[in-house]
C-alpha cells in the first residue's frame, strides 16, 4: 500500500548520509503455510531503515495533533484487532515478538494505513468510516501491513533505490549526462525496476496477512470482500492505498487460491 513515510524515510535517509552495506541475500521470514519464501537483495541494514522509519512515524504524529488517537473507540478497537495479529507474528519470524510495536488511529479521510519496519502501526478513520470495515477486513487491511513490515520490504525497497540511485550517478559521471538527461534515466529506472517489486511485495503482503488473520482468528475470506469495497472507491480512480497492487482480478484470484490453506488455520482459533 502507499505509504506517505516513505518518501519522508528516503529524504531522512539523504540528509543523514547512510553508511549503505555491501548487497547481500537475506532470508527475512519463515514460509509459513502459504509458502512466501522469496529470499531478498539487501544494500541498507535493518537498524537504518527501522532508524528512518521510527523518525518519519514520529514526525506524522506530531504532526497529526489533537487527530491522533481522538476517536477513542476507534482507536480500541484497532489496537484490539492489531494486538491479536501481532500476537501471530512469531509463525514468520520470532525476533519481531520483541519489537517495540505500537498503534495509533489518526482522524484522516484517506482511505489507508501502514505498518512501519519495527512495528509502527497507523491507521487513518476514513479506512473504518468511508468502508464501513467490519473487525474481519479491518483485521485484513492492518494483517496485510504487518506482513509488509516482516518482510522488510521497505528496507528492500530502499536498498533498489539506492542501487539505481548508485548506478545513475557513475553513469552520468563517465557520460557527463546533463540533469534532463538524469532525470529521464532515473524515471526509467522506476518504471523498469522499481515498480516490478512493488506489486510483488503487495501479493506476499496478501497472502501472508491472509495467514495472520486467520490465526488471530478473524476470517480470511473477508480479505476479498475488503478489496472489493476498496476497488470500488472513487469510480475509476482508486485509492492511494490500491495505486500499486495487482489488479483486482489477479487479487481475487490469488487470496481465492490461498483459501483451503488459510481457513481452517482459522476454524482452529475459533474453536481455542
Amino acid at each position: 500500500m502507499a505509504r506517505p513515510w516513505l518518501r519522508k524515510g528516503i529524504a531522512l535517509a539523504v540528509v543523514a548520509s547512510l553508511s549503505l552495506v555491501a548487497c547481500k541475500s537475506v532470508k527475512t521470514t519463515d514460509s509459513g503455510v502459504v509458502g512466501v519464501n522469496r529470499k531478498q537483495s539487501m544494500m541498507v541494514s535493518a537498524k537504518q531503515t527501522e532508524d528512518m522509519a521510527l523518525a518519519a512515524y514520529l514526525q506524522e504524529k506530531q504532526e497529526a495533533g489533537s487527530a491522533l488517537n481522538a476517536d477513542r473507540k476507534a482507536y480500541e478497537r484497532v489496537r484490539t484487532i492489531s494486538n491479536r495479529l501481532i500476537a501471530q507474528v512469531g509463525v514468520f519470524r520470532q525476533d519481531a515478538q520483541r519489537w517495540n510495536w505500537e498503534v495509533n488511529v489518526q482522524r484522516k479521510d484517506e482511505v489507508n494505513a501502514y505498518c512501519m519496519a519495527g512495528g509502527k502501526i497507523m491507521v487513518y478513520t476514513g479506512l473504518i468510516d468511508r468502508l464501513k470495515a467490519t473487525d474481519d477486513e479491518l483485521a485484513a487491511v492492518i494483517g496485510h501491513e504487518i506482513a509488509h513490515a516482516l518482510r522488510e520490504h521497505s528496507r528492500e525497497r530502499l536498498s533498489q533505490a539506492y542501487g539505481a540511485s548508485l548506478t545513475l550517478s557513475i553513469l552520468g559521471a563517465a557520460a557527463k549526462l546533463n540533469t534532463q538527461q538524469q532525470d529521464l534515466l532515473g524515471q526509467a529506472f522506476t518504471v523498469a525496476y522499481t515498480l516490478p517489486h512493488s506489486r510483488e511485495h503487495e501479493s506476499e503482503a496478501d497472502l501472508m496477512g491472509l495467514e495472520l488473520t486467520a490465526r488471530a482468528g478473524y476470517d480470511p475470506r473477508a480479505a476479498v470482500s475488503l478489496w472489493e469495497k476498496m476497488g470500488n472507491l472513487g469510480g475509476g480512480k482508486p485509492p492511494e492505498i490500491l495505486s500499486t497492487h495487482p489488479s483486482d482480478k489477479t487479487r481475487a484470484q490469488t487470496l481465492r487460491d490461498a483459501m483451503p490453506k488459510v481457513v481452517p488455520l482459522y476454524e482452529a482459533a475459533r474453536k481455542r
